[in-house]
């Protein structure tokens, strides 16, 4: 219990004493405070003592300041006015001077016009003055020359034309030689490549085929008892049969080559059998036209493959075997299509075209003469025909269409036909003409030549490759020599039909003669 009292008696004297000590603490603050409050006062007050001085000082200052900005403010614009008073007056007097200077100019304008105006009336008295003297002087020339004004105006025309037709003549010979050189170095290495790597043989074709027979005694047995079976032979193929003293051989004479050939197959066949009788021998000519008709579809298809040519229409292949009988100036026509196809390829490639393309347009570009025997109309007509019905390519159309200038040719690939074809026919020993036909075309390519004003006389050489021209000096000078070449090249293209080309030679000699005595 003891603790218990202990305890309690420290409570009550923790509960009196800490009233009394906050007493004391606060009183002793509050004095404490109050003399800081009375010191700070003073401080106070002496702080704003001194700032009312500072900020008379600063006063004082500004005022020194600005009057002093305001003096220099104004000496510099008295000085700018100065100056600029200055400026004004040289302005003024340059403007003074200027005035001065455009009233001298007026007055030298001035005399100037006056003194034009007196030169154009001076001019205009020299230029009534010269042409008095010019009618003068027409007369004068009239008078002396014996020539008009107007004589005189034709003769310099003529004078004119002569000069402008030998210039021209010049200039045609210059653009001639330049494009020749610039065009015949790659022309020529093209088509001379091409031919070089197109090898063909020529044959010339005739209108006979030459049957063997074993003997003598088949003769008989083929005319048949009173002529029986060469007459059956004869109507059945449409072949003469002729049989005369060339020992153990009966020749077959006919211009279809197709039926020349059903008939020498069947002739043979006949030998071979033995059996020679009307019957027999209509049996024998229907096996041979069956085996014609299979030999022409091997030989357009053969063709096709040679080539390389593919995608051909079957009755365009078939035309193709059928030209294997056909001859142009005694040239096989499958053959010279063949050889103008690969030539077309060889030229195409040169050139960077398509060479499958030009390859069928050359071994297509004959294809009309497989039917002009049997319809009317030229083979370039019937062959694109032909072309069109069978859809072949627009350009293949008009290779057909343009290879013998008929209609223009619209791509590169027909002028390239063109060429090969060209190239084809004029080979050497590529065709053969007939004596009528060579005769005309000499005669009329003299003929041609000779109707040329100024031509003496002209002579046609190498077997018609060349005509030489022999003009009259004094009426052809060396500057209508190349017009006249070109007009006589111009006429023979439009006027003759003749393979490869013609050379047109113009010769002019002029001879002096004297003799020394």
């Amino acid at each position: 219990m003891t603790w218990l009292y202990v305890l309690g008696a420290v409570v009550v004297t923790l509960i009196i004493s800490i009233p009394v000590t906050y007493v004391y603490a606060t009183n002793r603050r509050k004095k404490y405070v109050e003399s800081k409050l009375g010191d700070a006062d003073t401080k106070a007050r002496e702080i704003i003592d001194e700032a009312l001085k500072t900020a008379e000082v600063k006063k004082r200052e500004a005022l020194l300041e600005v009057k002093e900005e305001s003096i220099r403010t104004k000496n510099e614009l008295d000085k700018e006015i100065k100056e600029r008073r200055a400026e004004a007056q040289r302005y003024e007097r340059r403007v003074q001077q200027k005035e001065e200077n455009i009233d001298k100019k007026a007055d030298a304008i001035e005399r100037k016009e006056a003194s034009l105006a007196q030169r154009e009336e001076s001019l205009n008295r020299m230029k009534d003055e010269v042409s008095k003297l010019n009618e003068q002087r027409v007369q004068e020339l009239e008078r002396i020359s014996g020539l008009t004004s107007e004589q005189a105006k034709e003769y310099l025309l003529k004078i004119v034309e002569d000069e402008v037709k030998h210039e021209t003549a010049v200039m045609i010979k210059e653009m001639e030689s330049r494009a020749k050189e610039e065009a015949d170095k790659k022309a020529k290495e093209y088509v001379v490549n091409a031919i070089q790597r197109c090898a063909a043989d020529h044959v010339s074709e005739t209108t006979i085929s030459v049957v063997q027979l074993p003997n003598d005694e088949m003769k008989g047995r083929i005319i048949g008892r009173e002529g029986r079976n060469i007459r059956t032979l004869e109507t059945m193929t449409g072949v003469d049969l002729i049989i005369d003293d060339t020992p153990e051989a009966v020749i077959l004479s006919g211009f279809d080559p197709i039926r020349r050939e059903v008939a020498r197959i069947a002739l043979e066949k006949l030998i071979v059998d033995g059996r020679i009788h009307p019957a027999r021998i209509e049996e024998m000519v229907e096996k041979a036209q069956r085996e014609v008709e299979v030999m022409i579809k091997e030989e357009g298809e053969a063709a096709t493959l040679e080539v390389g040519v593919h995608g051909i229409h079957p009755e365009l292949v078939r035309l193709l075997g059928r030209m294997k009988f056909r001859t142009s100036y005694g040239q096989n026509a499958l053959k010279h299509s063949i050889e103008v196809a690969q030539l077309s390829g060889l030229l195409a490639a040169e050139m960077g075209l398509d060479v499958r393309l030009a390859k069928r347009a050359g071994l297509l570009h004959d294809i009309g003469k497989a039917v002009d025997h049997e319809m009317e109309g030229s083979h370039i007509q019937l062959g694109a025909e032909l072309c069109r019905k069978y859809k072949e390519n627009a350009v293949v159309i008009n290779a057909v269409e343009s290879h013998h200038g008929d209609v223009e040719a619209t791509s590169l690939i027909a002028c390239i036909v063109q060429a090969a074809d060209t190239i084809s026919a004029a080979r050497p020993g590529a065709r053969r003409e007939t004596l009528e036909t060579y005769t005309s075309r000499l005669r009329q390519l003299e003929e041609i030549t000779n109707n040329f004003k100024g031509v003496e006389k002209s002579f046609a050489i190498q077997a018609g490759r060349e005509v030489r021209v022999m003009v009259v000096p004094e009426q052809i000078s060396d500057a209508d020599m190349v017009v006249m070449a070109r007009d006589i090249s111009k006429q023979i293209e439009a006027e003759l039909e003749y393979p490869g080309q013609i050379k047109v030679n113009v010769i002019r000699e002029s001879r002096v003669i004297d003799y020394a005595k």
